[in-house]
This record gives structure tokens, sequence and C-alpha cells, in this order.
């Protein structure tokens, strides 16, 4: 228990030491502190519409969090889900029409289902490299997503343009494929409730079925987990389809539900904020519900703060940064904790 409160003090040193930095570029702008905060807070929660802005931000964090999440409690270090939206997004585009002349109750289940297929797909291929060339997981996510965001550039300046040919990005997508809005007139939509239903999801898949424990005993232990009979590289496999899965499913929510065309930088990062998303949210699908919630209240009170008190939106991302030093300076700790104990587990043996 004494453990457990050092780590949440420890971690919570550094957002408070972001918001001070934030807190001092402000003054040092000429600006006051308390105005720009209360722009932060009026912004992301003051209201119906600033709810609605916050919570439609915090989807694809959310969603591309979980499969963050996924990877990285199987030990796959996956980096790529910023690409794998990108595929996701594109390859509901690519089929946009054909998919919307389904009926509209199967048109939009139909896109997730491509949206998931086309991310797992992408994701396993790092999966593959890793258990049977060895590559690091690492280095081949992170070149995918350059190769994922120049594919969809190259789509959008060509075969995916728009009919009139003057502007590099996609059609429209049909209107069976659009997200309903759950609260007009803001742009709260649909995507919002398949997120929240992804968290119980992945919290049943990880904490409730022999394959999630799976999963989670190679995490934590390769070695113990070959010796107990798991099949190690079919669950880096899953892990990563299932991971990559849910980045695409983002993806194809932030289209469906927001921007409706497919354009050259399509995703503002969300992928990579999904993993400060992930390690904030202790890789657990509430705290990482908790987490997206918090990164999504930060990017939509930044506008106002932008508009109501004259500070730049770049300083929210300073605070972002600070919120992964942290979680890095945690997990680094208890990794070396671990491994301490590990090695003299075997020095005794």
């Amino acid at each position: 228990m004494r453990e457990r409160t050092r780590e949440l003090a420890g971690t919570l040193v550094f957002p408070l030491a972001g918001l001070a930095l934030i807190a001092g570029i402000i003054l040092l702008g000429g600006k006051s502190p308390a105005q720009g905060f209360a722009a932060l807070i009026s912004g992301s929660l003051g209201g119906a519409f600033a709810l609605a802005e916050t919570a439609i931000r915090a989807c694809p964090l959310l969603l591309a969090g979980l499969g963050v999440t996924v990877a990285f409690r199987a030990g796959v270090w996956n980096i790529g889900a910023e690409g794998q939206i990108y595929i996701g997004a594109l390859a509901v585009v690519a089929l946009a029409p054909a998919l919307g002349m389904l009926p509209a109750p199967l048109a939009v289940p139909a896109a997730l289902l491509v949206a998931a297929a086309a991310g797992g797909v992408w994701a396993w291929v790092p999966a593959f490299l890793r258990t049977r060339r060895g590559v690091q997981e690492v280095i081949s996510t992170i070149m995918l997503n350059f190769i994922a965001i120049q594919l969809v550039s190259w789509c959008v300046h060509g075969p995916l343009k728009e009919s009139t040919g003057q502007f590099p990005y996609s059609n429209e997508i049909p209107a069976a494929l659009m997200l309903p809005r759950l609260l007009p007139p803001t742009r709260l939509h649909l995507g919002v409730v398949f997120a929240l239903a992804a968290v119980a999801v992945v919290w049943v898949f990880l904490f409730r079925t022999l394959r999630g424990f799976q999963l989670r005993a190679v995490g934590a232990s390769p070695e113990a987990a070959l010796h107990a009979g798991i099949r190690t590289e079919r669950s880096v496999w899953s892990a990563m389809a299932i991971s990559g899965a849910l980045a695409g499913i983002a993806g194809a929510v932030q289209l469906m539900g927001v921007s409706h065309i497919l354009f050259e930088k399509f995703s503002p990062g969300y992928g990579y904020t999904a993993i400060a998303a992930a390690l904030l949210g202790g890789l657990h699908p509430v705290g990482v519900t908790l987490s997206a919630g918090l990164l999504g209240a930060l990017e939509a009170g930044a506008s106002a703060m932008q508009r109501e008190a004259g500070v730049s939106t770049v300083i929210v991302y300073l605070v972002q940064g600070v919120i992964i030093l942290s979680v890095a300076h945690q997990a680094a700790r208890r990794r070396a904790v671990t491994e301490a104990i590990r090695q003299r587990g075997a020095q005794e043996v």
C-alpha cells in the first residue's frame, strides 16, 4: 500500500510541474494564468458544447489507447497506432462506394469491420517480423507509420482525390456511413458509445478470458509462459492484431463521426498521444478511459485558451510531454526493481 502511494505521488509530480510550467510561460507572455486556466476549463468542461468537444477528442485516444494497452500487456511495443489509424480510415474511404450501398443498419458495422481488419493486418506485419525474423517491433511499427501516412498522402493526391480534382482530399463518405449525432447541435456522435463499449470488451477480454490471461502471462514473463505451454508466438500475433484493429476503428470513427473526408494530416498525432493515454492509465481499460478523457479535455480546452486568453495551444502539448515523462519514469523504476529481484532470485538458485 505504501509503495502504491509512493508511485502515485511520483506520477503526480510531473503533471503538477507541467501545470506550474504553463503558468510560468503564461506569465512570461504577459498574460494572466488565472484567465488562461479558466479558459482551459470552460473550453473543455463548461457546458454541453465543451463536453461534447472533449468527448469527441477523447474518442480516438480511447480506442487507440485500448489497442496500445492490449499490445503492451502482451509485452509487444506497438508504436504504430498512428499508422494503423490512417490505414483504418483509408480502408473505409477506399470501399466507401460499396459500403454506402448497404442498408443503413449494416453500413456502419461493416465499415468498422473493414477498418478493424485493415488495422489488424497492418499491425500483424511487425508481429510477424518480430517472431520470424527477429526485427524489433519498435523500429518496424515506426517505419510503418511513415509508410501509412505517405500512402494516404499519395491516395488523396491520386486515386482517391475528390471528383473535381482540385483539392487533395477524398470525396465525402456516403451519408449511410456517417455516425449519427447524439446531442445536436453539438458534434457528439455515436462513436463515443462505441469507444465506451470497447472499454468493457477489452476489460472482459484481458481479465476474464483464457486468451487474455495468456497474453498477460506472455507480457509478464515470456520464458515462464513458454514453459507453461503457452504459444508465445501466437500470443504476440493476436495481441498486435487486436491492437491494430482497435486503432483502425479509431481512424474509422474519426472519419465517420467528425471529418467525413480523408486528407493529409488526418490524424494530429492521435496514435502517439494514445500511447501516453495507455501508459498514464496504467495499461488498464478503466484507467485508459480516465486518461483519454483528461488528454481530450486538454486538447478541447486548448482552443478556448488560445481564443480567450491569447495563449498558444502548443503549451498544452508541454503538459502531455511531462505526463509521458512521469509515466516513463515510474515504468523504468518498476522495471529496474523487477529486474533486480529477478537477478537476485537467479543468483540464489
